[in-house]
Formats: structure tokens, C-alpha cells, sequence
């Protein structure tokens, strides 16, 4: 029975449920049980997960505001011969979470670190999301200031790529006006929202109309994941002058001459600098 095979010392990185209880793995449980201590991004968190398998293993806090100094003191103990258990709270510790700090010094120290594989709201949310997934890129979460979150977008490539975020429900209503801004109103994107709980989610449309619904809400509650996937422009529209496609957009979507340029060069895969210089040949053109 796995269930009586000992568990070798190591570090053990346990994805834990993002919602549903259900989702636990049974190798999970036995790491979690079997493991001398577990390192959790928050114990009063865990303790629920805990307390719901009946498991008596002692926790310790490991977060972002200790990672760096508590790493060290379970290296000593890893190095010591311990099996320690590492958890965020929901999904993989390291993905967004802290573990990943005290997985690359545990790999330092010569120590094993074994990935116990679960659940994953952004893998959950790409696989039902209906866009493209053959080629996928995971950000994080998106920048909370709008300035850092437009450049990042607009940094993206778009070359047949699907991009996924998570993203806050304070923050989410800004990030769709962004995203229509840069791509435009008929980009598609879809939400996912609590995912595996109860009032799960999918919000699947244009960035116009995604918005629109959340908007329309009295609140917006859940954290979230949001993809968009990018094409790269078509053939037919590199053939228009920057000028006119700039004034296109303007005239089509009401969009300011800057935020017109910074789309199309983006589509053109060209710098602003570049599209810039060649819209002010437009003007002295037209002029």
C-alpha cells in the first residue's frame, strides 16, 4: 500500500485544491501526513485543508515577507534528514505563490525536491476556455498600476500565442478597458471566475462584451483568470499607410490618435518610434 511506504527526505512542493476539497490527490494526503512539517503561505488557511483530512502534521509560516529567512531554516532542517512538505493557498506553491524561492535553495543544497502535481487555476481555466492552446504563455498576475499593465500589453506578441493572467475583482474592470484599448473592443478574451467552487464562471466573448457584463454588476467577486489570444494582423492590413490605418481606428472606434498608433504598431510588429516617424511622413505628406 503507497500508504505505507515511508516517505524519503526531500522536499515535497504539494499543489493543494483551488476550491473543491475534491481536488485534493490521494499522493498529496499521504506527503502531507507523512511529512514532519509543512511550510505554509498561510497556516490559518491550510489548518482548514488539514482539519478536513484529519491530518495532525505541524505547520510553520513561509510567505512572501519571510521566504528569504525561513528558507534557511529549513535547509538546515532538509539537510538534517526532514521531510518537509511546501503549500500555498490553492494550487502549486511557486506559481504566483511563494516556493519557488525555497525550491532552487533546497536544488543548491544537493537536497531532492519532489513535485506532487494537483490542481492549477490557470491550466483549469486555458483548458475550458475554448481559445487556441497549443502555444500558451502564464504572466501572473497582471501590474496593478495602469501605465505598467498598458505596457505589458502591449509588449505581448501576437504571434498565434494565448495569453493568460490572474487577476484581482478590483482590478479586473481596469485590465478588460485596457486590454479593449490596445487590441481593441472585438478582441476575444475569456474570464474564469471561482473556479471548482460553487458559483464557477466562464465569461466568454469580446473584451466590449465581458466588459459590459461585469460592468452592469452590482460587485465583482472572485479571483479570476483572464486569457486573450493574439493573431497577428492580416496581410491586407500592412498594405494601408500607417497614417491611414491610425486614422481608421480613430474614425471606426473613437480612439485617441496615440492609442491608435501604439495598436498599429503593434500589429505591424514595427517600435512606436518607427510608426511615429512614419505618421508625421503622413502628415507632411497630406499637408
Amino acid at each position: 500500500m503507497a500508504e505505507d511506504k515511508p516517505l524519503a527526505p526531500g522536499l515535497y512542493l504539494v499543489a493543494t485544491p483551488i476550491g473543491n476539497l475534491e481536488d485534493i490527490t490521494l499522493r498529496a494526503l499521504r506527503v502531507l501526513r507523512q511529512a514532519d512539517q509543512i511550510a505554509c503561505e498561510d497556516t490559518r488557511q491550510t489548518q482548514k485543508l488539514l482539519n478536513h483530512f484529519e491530518i495532525k502534521t505541524p505547520t510553520v509560516s513561509y510567505h512572501l515577507f519571510n521566504e528569504a529567512s525561513r528558507a534557511e531554516e529549513l535547509i538546515a532542517k532538509l539537510k538534517a534528514g526532514a521531510r518537509i512538505a511546501v503549500v500555498s493557498d490553492a494550487g502549486p506553491p511557486g506559481i504566483a505563490d511563494p516556493g519557488a524561492h525555497n525550491a532552487a535553495a533546497a536544488i543548491s543544497a544537493g537536497i531532492a525536491v519532489y513535485p506532487i502535481p494537483g490542481a492549477n487555476a490557470a491550466l483549469a481555466a486555458l483548458v475550458a476556455s475554448g481559445l487556441a492552446i497549443e502555444t500558451f504563455s502564464f504572466h501572473g498576475f497582471l501590474p496593478s498600476k495602469a501605465g505598467a499593465r498598458r505596457s505589458l500589453l502591449e509588449a505581448l506578441p501576437r504571434a498565434l500565442a494565448t495569453h493568460v493572467f490572474y487577476e484581482t475583482p478590483h482590478r479586473i474592470l481596469d485590465a478588460l478597458a485596457d486590454v479593449a484599448a490596445t487590441f481593441g473592443p472585438s478582441q476575444p478574451v475569456v474570464v474564469a471566475r471561482e473556479l471548482t467552487k460553487l458559483h464557477e464562471e466562464f465569461l466568454r466573448g469580446t473584451v466590449a462584451e465581458v466588459l459590459g457584463t461585469l460592468t452592469a454588476r452590482a460587485s465583482v467577486r472572485g479571483e479570476m483568470v483572464l486569457i486573450l489570444s493574439l493573431t497577428e494582423a492580416a496581410p491586407e492590413q500592412q498594405t494601408a499607410t500607417i497614417k491611414q490605418a491610425v486614422d481608421a481606428l480613430m474614425n471606426s472606434e473613437g480612439l485617441s490618435e496615440k492609442d491608435a498608433l501604439k495598436r498599429v504598431a503593434r500589429e505591424r510588429g514595427i517600435g512606436k518610434s518607427e510608426a511615429y516617424r512614419e505618421l508625421q511622413r503622413g502628415h507632411s505628406r497630406k499637408s
